[in-house]
Parts: C-alpha cells; sequence; structure tokens
C-alpha cells in the first residue's frame, strides 16, 4: 500500500494528515530536573530573579537571609508583597507554568514561568517557598534527592511550617523563598571552606543587587520605593551614571520608536577621575573598572539586564571609559531584543542596533574630545612645558624640551666637551620612556600613579633659574610669578614654592 494512503486516525488530528502514529515523549525528571540546574546562574544573578518575584508581587520590603553559622548553609528571600495561595502557589511550583508569549502586566520582571525554579536549581538541592494571602499560609517545597529516588515531578507539602526557618518574619501577606542543601554556592569542594567562602561572597551580592535594583531602591519618579537589606543591614542604591554629580555630562532623552512600543535612550559620561574623591572614583569604577563598566546599560521595566557592553558596535577603549549610555525597554519588547531566562543576555533589533551605532559613535567621539580638549588646556596653560609632544608620520613622538630654562642653563654652563655627552643621555632617557606601563596604569587606576617629590633644594633651584631667565626675556615680576605658577613642577607644589621665594612685582625675587 503506497504510503501516501496509509492514514491512522488519532484523536486531535485530522483524518486528512498523514500520521502513522504519535508517541508520548514525557521528559525524565530526574534527568530533566537535573539539567535544569545548569542554565548558567551566578549565585547573584540567581538571587536577583527571586527578588525579581518579590517586586511583581508589589512588595515594598525585601529581605535577603543568609545563614553560614551551622553546618548546612541556607539562604532566604523573605519579602511583604501579596502572597500567594494555596492554588497560586502549585502553579508557582510548577516548571514553565507561563505561556512566555503571553501578555504581561507592565511591572511584571518575570517572563517564562521558570525563574523561581531555575534560579533555585542552580544553588541548591532543596527549594522551600512559604506564602501568606487572605490570613491562610501555604508551603511547597521541591528536593530534588525525592526526584532522583522517585524519578516523578512531585514536589512536597509540608504538614508542618514551625520548623521551617524565618517563617516567624512573614507578616500578613507576602512569600519566603528557603533554600537548602546549597551545594553550587561556592566551587571549594572542601565542605569546610564553605561558610567562609559564601560570606566573603556577600560583598559581591551586595554590590550586584545595589545595582540592579538601584532604580527601585531610589524610588525614582513613577517607580515605588523598595526597601532591601541583607541579615538586617540596608542595602543602597547604586546609581552607575552618577547623575548627582554636578560635572557628570547628561544628554538629552531620545525615543527611539519600534512598532507601538518605544525604546528610551539617554548618554552620560562620568566625571574626570580629578573631578572626584578617590573614594567616589573607585566606587564609580566597580570591581571591574571603567574599562569594563563602559557602554549601554539595558534596562527592562527599570530593572538592569545587562551593563558594560557596546555590543558590537565600537571598541571598548581607554578615551571611551567614563561613556555610559542607559537603555529602556518595556516587558513586551522581549522577544525582540532576545532576552533570556536568566535575563543577563540581549540582542538590540536591527532598527535599534543602526540607531544605537550612530549614538555610540557621536557619544565615544564626545569623551575622546574631553580629554584632548583638558590636555590641549594643560598644554597651552603651560608656558614653560619641561615635556614637549608633537606629531610626526601619524604616530605621536614625547621629547624632553630642550628649551626649558633649567635645561638650557644647565647645558649652557657645560663644558663643551660634555654638551653632547648630556644630550646622548637624555635622548636615551626619552627613547625608553615606558609608554606601555603609563597607559596600562592609567587604564587602571589614574589616581594611584603619582609624581616624584621635588626635594627643597631642587625646587629652588628651578625656580630661581627660571625666575631669572623670563625676568631677562622682558617679563616683569608678576607676569613671571604667573608664569611660574602654571607650570610643573611648580603647580603641584605652589605652597612650598611660595615659602621658598620671595617674588617681587618688579622683577628682583629672592629666597624666602
Amino acid at each position: 500500500m503506497p504510503f501516501s494512503n496509509y492514514m491512522t486516525q488519532v484523536a486531535g488530528i485530522d483524518q486528512g494528515d498523514p500520521i502513522v502514529r504519535t508517541i508520548r515523549a514525557t521528559p525524565k525528571p530526574s534527568s530533566l530536573i537535573e539539567s535544569m540546574r545548569d542554565i548558567g546562574y551566578s549565585l547573584e544573578a540567581a538571587i536577583a530573579d527571586i527578588i525579581d518575584n518579590s517586586i511583581s508581587a508589589n512588595a515594598r520590603k525585601i529581605d535577603l537571609f543568609v545563614d553560614t553559622s551551622g553546618d548546612e548553609l541556607r539562604i532566604a528571600v523573605l519579602d511583604d508583597g501579596e502572597g500567594m495561595s494555596e492554588a497560586e502557589l502549585e502553579a508557582a511550583m510548577r516548571p514553565g507554568n507561563r505561556n512566555p508569549r503571553a501578555k504581561l502586566h507592565a511591572s511584571e520582571l518575570g517572563r517564562f514561568g521558570l525563574g523561581l525554579k531555575t534560579a533555585s536549581f542552580s544553588q541548591c538541592r532543596k527549594l522551600t517557598v512559604v506564602s501568606r494571602k487572605g490570613g491562610k499560609t501555604s508551603a511547597a517545597c521541591w528536593d530534588l534527592d525525592h526526584v532522583a529516588k522517585t524519578d516523578e515531578w512531585e514536589f512536597l507539602v509540608p504538614s508542618d511550617i514551625s520548623g521551617i526557618a524565618w517563617t516567624k518574619r512573614l507578616q500578613a501577606h507576602g512569600t519566603l523563598v528557603l533554600w537548602e542543601k546549597l551545594d553550587r554556592v561556592t566551587e571549594n569542594e572542601e565542605p569546610s571552606s564553605h561558610q567562609s567562602d559564601l560570606v566573603s561572597r556577600l560583598d559581591e551580592i551586595r554590590d550586584h543587587l545595589e545595582l540592579v535594583f538601584h532604580r527601585f531602591l531610589a524610588g525614582e519618579s513613577g517607580l515605588r520605593r523598595v526597601q532591601m537589606a541583607i541579615n538586617d543591614r540596608p542595602l543602597t542604591p547604586f546609581d552607575p551614571f552618577f547623575s548627582s554629580h554636578e560635572t557628570t555630562i547628561d544628554g538629552p532623552v531620545e525615543k527611539i520608536r519600534v512598532g507601538n512600543e518605544e525604546v528610551i535612550v539617554q548618554c552620560f559620561t562620568l566625571p574626570h577621575h580629578r573631578k572626584v574623591t578617590a573614594e567616589e572614583w573607585e566606587r564609580y569604577a566597580g570591581r571591574e573598572g571603567y574599562l569594563r563598566n563602559q557602554g549601554f546599560y539595558l534596562y527592562r521595566g527599570r530593572r538592569l539586564i545587562i551593563y558594560g557592553t557596546w555590543f558590537g558596535l565600537i571598541r571598548q577603549s581607554e578615551l571611551t571609559k567614563l561613556a555610559r549610555v542607559k537603555i529602556d525597554i518595556p516587558n513586551t519588547m522581549d522577544s525582540l531584543w532576545k532576552i533570556d531566562v536568566k535575563k543577563a543576555s540581549a540582542q538590540p533589533p536591527r532598527l535599534v542596533k543602526d540607531r544605537l551605532r550612530r549614538i555610540s559613535e557621536a557619544l565615544a567621539g564626545t569623551s575622546k574630545r574631553i580629554y584632548v580638549r583638558r590636555a590641549h588646556r594643560l598644554a597651552e596653560s603651560n608656558k614653560l612645558p619641561v615635556w614637549i609632544r608633537f606629531q610626526r608620520d601619524g604616530r605621536i613622538i614625547y621629547r624632553v624640551n630642550p628649551e626649558h630654562p633649567v635645561l638650557a642653563n644647565f647645558i649652557d654652563n657645560l663644558p663643551k666637551d660634555l654638551q653632547a655627552s648630556f644630550k646622548q643621555l637624555l635622548e636615551l632617557v626619552v627613547a625608553a620612556l615606558p609608554v606601555d606601563l603609563l597607559f596600562a596604569d592609567m587604564g587602571g587606576d589614574p589616581k594611584n600613579i603619582g609624581l616624584e617629590t621635588v626635594s627643597d633644594d631642587t625646587l629652588l633651584h628651578a625656580l630661581q633659574t627660571t625666575y631669572e631667565y623670563l625676568v631677562s626675556q622682558g617679563f616683569d615680576g608678576t607676569k613671571a610669578e604667573s608664569t611660574i605658577a602654571a607650570a610643573e613642577p611648580f603647580l603641584s607644589n605652589w605652597a612650598r614654592a611660595k615659602a621658598l621665594f620671595q617674588f617681587d612685582s618688579l622683577g628682583s625675587g629672592h629666597n624666602a
């Protein structure tokens, strides 16, 4: 019989479909649930995913508890949100309980109905949820050891919740998510080190949450304020754009229309390191530094999704390290941006990407101009440069200035047979300038780079020589003083210079 004429009637299948038979492809619970653990969450990203559910439940207070005191580590997230009924909790514990294509409320931070389970399983083997709503408390528990033993898709319902950690802190409504059997929170296989490893990671968790949820913690306009704490220690919002600083450059808000939705973009250039304190510079560099943290900061429902990337549109560079771009998208654009389950990866759609390319290129140009203008201003204000900068064959060359008064005076006073030798020595020093080391150090932390301290004798000699030279060139005492004050090494040591040398308006300076 020809295959095309061989029909089998199957329930739910049109009789005209050439279906031979159907096979139920039920996944093996013990295998699939272990695979769900390997989606790729970090500890801090997994915790943030649990907090997303609390915010979506309209919580105003969220507490993270980390217990490292006993033999078994435990982590819990407790909120005062709306809570869940028994039926709602049962649905929430079911993997994939939501169609990702279903329409979401504008304030919802979840999407797939997987976050609670995948985030939890990525870190622990036992997940317990206790929720209170309408005066009734419900509880449910996924124990992966139980699933491995029974090979069934079944979670447990505790008959008594009094022994579940932190349940006494539940308010009239809210939810507690408890992680136990924490087998993945540290990479160290030695159990004795797990407590110390987790304690050492608390600062990383804090930094991550203060950044990811900074707009909720700050309670910005149009967004309810959410209080968060780790072991009763409050979190403070960390604004990566340093919007409050007077020298931060914030660009205009730009809206990119995509269908019926809008992508909102705003550019920021952080303050130069000379405009902030050492503590501020260090804080806004972040753990990975300015070079790594430049770029786009993508927010979905005002929750930070991904940051420190240019999406391949321009290169990260030293001259753009202060450039950051805030992008706001609604949760209705998840599929267009290819938001993943972890909410840690995204790709801009082509229409938006083209516009972002132009924005990033313009911002990069602005950022570079700030550094170049600053360098030009410093060069122009310094009429007595020890080092001179010029371009040759497309390269930037630095050289010691042979016309600097101190250097010129020294060379003139050398015997003729030593002058050529000294110039060769200078040439060797300049040729050995450690450009690569300077670039690396400036890229790391420019505030930690200092200059050698000039002794009083050396400073006084340079002052006398330079002052006498300027006066010989027709400068009066006042103009000679202002010219010297703008030049290094006098500028950085001006208080000492004034104490060592007495400037006179008539041009007859002398030792103080």
